[in-house]
């Protein structure tokens, strides 16, 4: 059998160097032709010694397959995707360039959206700015008043350090005049719902402009509302409709929900005077007197004046 191998390798060898052969006479013979000629032969010539070197290559892999498996045999490595890598750092980049203002907003908003305390290497996984390497911006969130560090991680600080619902109430009522809805609008991501709640439940009034509810003021009898004079003799001096229907359209139209709705007591009072039963008059005129024993109960006064 291994003589057998060996002679099918020589011959194959030499069949390949008669193809080599084969194709220097051919584009010796072909030089005078055209280019386009010239270049087809040259591509296929090129297939043939190809072809050839395939053969010998498969045969020289049947071979060393049915000969000992080689020791140190050489695993493809896989393949790797830069796709996703090379967009992430393509956005890195992009935001590394950006100023320094720019990239404390975004961590900022980061940390106000978040709640949490994060470490540098955090910020540099969510939102792509390295603070490490940009100075400037880890030294302006350090002194940054809605920003607290304690060492290794950040976290958002809002105004007041309102944390919850009771804490947001307990605040409002300690501004009797009213304070801005502004003001505590940071304090906690669901702090303007918490709000809505408190205002549907009675504890607090919002005075509302024509975009939106601006002023918060506690619903509390026990608060002490301080009112000057000039806004008393002001109310004071309003002249009010003497029908509530006036009064009520007059509250509609400048966006404020009538505490009374007249047509429907109206409507009501209507509805129980139409089913009530009318109460019959008696006419005692008409009925016979039973007490006829006692004349003097029956005697009129002027009768008994006169005499």
């Amino acid at each position: 059998m291994t003589k057998f191998l060996r002679t099918f390798s020589f011959h194959a060898h030499s069949l390949l160097l008669l193809s080599a052969i084969l194709v220097t006479f051919i584009q010796m013979a072909s030089s005078h032709r055209s280019p386009y000629e010239f270049k087809q032969r040259k591509n296929k010539s090129s297939f043939t010694s190809t072809a050839a070197k395939a053969a010998v290559s498969s045969f020289s892999t049947e071979k060393s397959s049915n000969s000992t498996p080689p020791t140190n045999a050489k695993t493809s490595a896989p393949t790797v995707k830069f796709s996703e890598n090379s967009g992430r750092l393509q956005r890195f980049n992009v935001k590394e360039k950006s100023p320094v203002g720019v990239l404390i907003k975004r961590v900022v908003d980061l940390l106000r959206e978040t709640r949490q305390a994060l470490t540098t290497n955090q910020i540099l996984e969510a939102c792509n700015v390295d603070m490490i390497e940009n100075k400037n911006v880890f030294e302006n969130l350090r002194n940054n008043p809605k920003v607290v560090y304690d060492g290794r991680c950040f976290r958002y600080k809002s105004k007041y350090g309102l944390e919850d619902k009771d804490q947001v109430l307990k605040f409002i009522r300690t501004f009797p005049n009213g304070i801005d809805v502004d003001e505590v609008k940071d304090a906690y991501p669901t702090v303007m719902e918490d709000i809505q709640a408190m205002k549907a439940a009675g504890e607090i009034w919002l005075l509302s402009d024509k975009k939106k509810e601006t002023i918060a003021y506690p619903n509390d009898l026990r608060v002490t509302i301080n009112v000057d004079d000039d806004l008393k003799q002001l109310f004071r001096e309003i002249e009010l409709p003497h029908d509530m229907l006036d009064i009520e359209e007059d509250l509609v139209k400048n966006r404020m929900k009538p505490a009374t709705d007249t047509v429907k007591r109206r409507m009501a009072l209507a509805l129980i005077a139409n089913s009530e039963p009318k109460k019959k008059v008696i006419d005692f005129s008409k009925k016979k007197l039973t007490n006829s024993h006692l004349p003097e109960l029956f005697k009129l006064p002027s009768t008994s004046k006169s005499r």
